[in-house]
């Protein structure tokens, strides 16, 4: 099973109301659930760890998670509220405020955390998750903990207005990318991590070199590139469509990845480690392809596997 660990949240959705006036729409998302939903239609085994509340909310995520076929027996439940954020949209591309104060995705701690099942061979971390305290402390206490026998994926899906502590953000993502197998980014998250005029194939190279052994940066329109451990670089075009919104496009681009190295036996740590160049063009490309269907229709609505 590929466990997602981080939030589950409500996309608050720019709207009408049948009189013309603005509105918003409450949408089930997050980054991380986002990916647990794209793997869960693709078929994958996949479970979602996460602070779920017993609010109306709530249990409209948990309702969603059923529906995509998503194991939630690793779910912690509180009284806690939703984390909402509110989506602006201009020119097909999403920026959000976020309602995240004492929420039960953010409060979780490490004491709540259960203990994995051997079934679990796979961890996913990523998002507004690895941000925010007291929860991103558990998340990277689970990651310690459970990840030395696991193959772990992170995406860190950085949001700088979202970072109050930048110095404890960055010691954070570095104490993961130490026990991560694969770290995926955009390009705009890369020039974060590393500032500086280096271009994206020495930056990726500068964060390969903090842990992981495989590092995929994602390049919007301009497609996807990789590279392995032993410095190989791998690089495959965007499939042209017509873009209506963004969102929730690297998180199904995620959930692409792992499904293809699910299926070619290669989601493993010597999997990744021994990656050979045709293997990984497949699983970005078959990446790209489920978030390209993603893109093309509003919202974070990934694709089923008999959409493919």
């Amino acid at each position: 099973m590929i466990l997602c660990c981080g939030e589950a949240l409500i996309d608050m959705i720019p709207a009408r109301t049948a009189e013309g006036g603005n509105a918003f729409a409450p949408h089930s998302g997050g980054a991380v659930f986002n990916t647990a939903i794209a793997l869960g239609r693709l078929s994958a085994d996949v479970g979602m760890l996460t602070g779920l509340s017993t609010d109306l909310f709530g249990a409209q995520l948990a309702s969603a998670l059923a529906a995509s076929g998503v194991d939630a027996s690793q779910v912690i439940y509180s009284d806690r509220l939703t984390t909402l954020a509110f989506v602006q949209l201009r020119e097909g591309h999403a920026s959000y405020t976020f309602y995240d104060e004492n929420s039960a995705g953010r409060m979780i701690a490490p004491e709540d955390l259960p203990r994995l099942p051997d079934r679990v061979d796979a961890l996913f971390f990523g998002g507004i998750s690895l941000a925010c305290d007291p929860g991103a402390e558990a998340y990277a206490a689970l990651l310690e903990r459970e990840g030395a026998t696991r193959t772990v994926m992170i995406d860190p899906n950085i949001r700088p207005g979202f970072i109050r502590d930048e110095g404890a953000f960055r010691a954070r993502l570095d104490r993961m990318f130490a026990r991560a197998d694969i770290v995926k980014v955009s390009d705009e998250d890369l020039h974060w991590l590393i500032p500086g005029p280096a271009g994206l194939a020495e930056k990726a190279v500068l964060l390969q070199a903090r842990g992981p052994a495989l590092v995929l940066v994602t390049r919007g329109g301009e497609g996807a590139s990789a590279w392995t451990a032993d410095g190989t670089e791998v690089s495959i075009a965007a499939n042209k469509v017509t873009v209506v919104d963004t969102v929730g496009a690297g998180d199904t681009f995620n959930a692409g990845v792992l499904d293809r190295l699910a299926s070619l036996g290669l989601l493993s740590k010597a999997g990744v480690r021994g990656i050979g160049p045709e293997a990984l063009r497949a699983a970005l490309a078959f990446g790209a392809r489920v978030a390209g269907i993603t893109v093309s229709r509003a919202g974070a609505n990934p694709p089923w596997r008999e959409e493919l």
